[in-house]
């Protein structure tokens, strides 16, 4: 997987410094294996990107979105294609709906399993 060792420490502090819905989708669904047994990674380098949320067995990568992104529609659109071209899929989940309705969070991941 391309990985750009110089994020590293840029994605440590990120780590550390979570907003409250990043830790609450953390905390509730995807730590330790609790979403389906599958191992999530947050704040994950990935080419020239940190994803907030990444299952590289799937491939997925998983954006939250707040009101900071409604101006990045661009740069989101290519930053998705970049990933793409790596084999990763990218699901962009509200913010809101993290704290408002994480069932449905939790049923768009579901989505996203292999059906077996």
């Amino acid at each position: 997987m391309p990985n750009n060792k110089y994020l590293k420490p840029y994605a440590r502090k990120l780590r550390n410094n979570s907003t409250p819905e990043e830790i609450k989708l953390w905390s509730e669904v995807l730590r330790a294996r609790g979403f389906y047994g599958l191992q999530f990674n947050r704040q994950f380098p990935i080419d020239k990107y940190i994803a907030d949320f990444v299952c590289r067995k799937l491939h997925l990568v998983v954006e939250l979105d707040g009101r900071s992104h409604d101006d990045k529609k661009e740069a989101d659109r290519i930053r998705d294609e970049t990933l793409a071209k790596l084999g990763y899929c990218t699901l962009r989940i509200a913010e809101s709906d993290v704290m408002h309705d994480l069932n449905n969070v939790i049923r768009s991941l579901e989505a996203e399993l292999p059906e077996d």
